[in-house]
């Protein structure tokens, strides 16, 4: 079969993307986040020039509670990244455990936690607590090194030592 290699590269990236997806609708749907306040009606009949009273006040209270709703977005934001990092975490461990035993699926479930690692660090970043974001790259940078050592440098020694026998 010539197209093997097509479709396995094909579908580990499939399994990938469905993975992370899985994640982040599973957190949306387990642990849904704040509500973000509704644009005020009175509002989208402005055309760029004078508010009327009403207008202006419609305009602060929709301020206050887009000021509000942010606020409560940064720790979900937080909790979202940390959910979306153990997850990844956990793939990672998963596609290694199964590495030996069935390739494809270990690959594409690697792929799932690289995408998920890129989800959880986009989240660290929404939370906008700098010292918090170090952390999550910090544990982002320790998970891809290891899978590069583990996919590029191991795999070649263990194919040198093989032709050495």
């Amino acid at each position: 079969m010539r197209n093997k290699p097509i479709l396995s590269a094909i579908y580990t990236l499939f399994l990938g993307l469905l993975i992370a997806l899985f994640i982040g609708v599973g957190v949306d749907t387990f642990y849904p986040g704040p509500n973000a306040p509704e644009y005020p009606a009175s509002l989208s009949s402005y055309n760029g020039k004078t508010m009327t009273p009403e207008q202006e006040k419609a305009q602060r209270e929709f301020d206050i509670k887009m000021n509000q709703y942010n606020k409560e977005m940064m720790p979900y934001n937080r909790n979202v990244s940390i959910i979306a990092l153990s997850a990844a975490i956990i793939l990672l461990v998963a596609s290694i455990v199964f590495e030996r035993r069935i390739k494809i699926i270990s690959n594409g479930v690697m792929t799932g936690s690289f995408f998920t690692l890129i989800y959880g660090i986009g989240r660290g970043f929404a939370s906008q607590d700098s010292k918090y974001v170090f952390a999550v790259v910090a544990v982002g940078l320790v998970i891809v090194i290891y899978l590069g050592y583990r996919y590029f440098i191991r795999e070649h020694l263990s194919d040198t030592e093989t032709s050495k026998r």
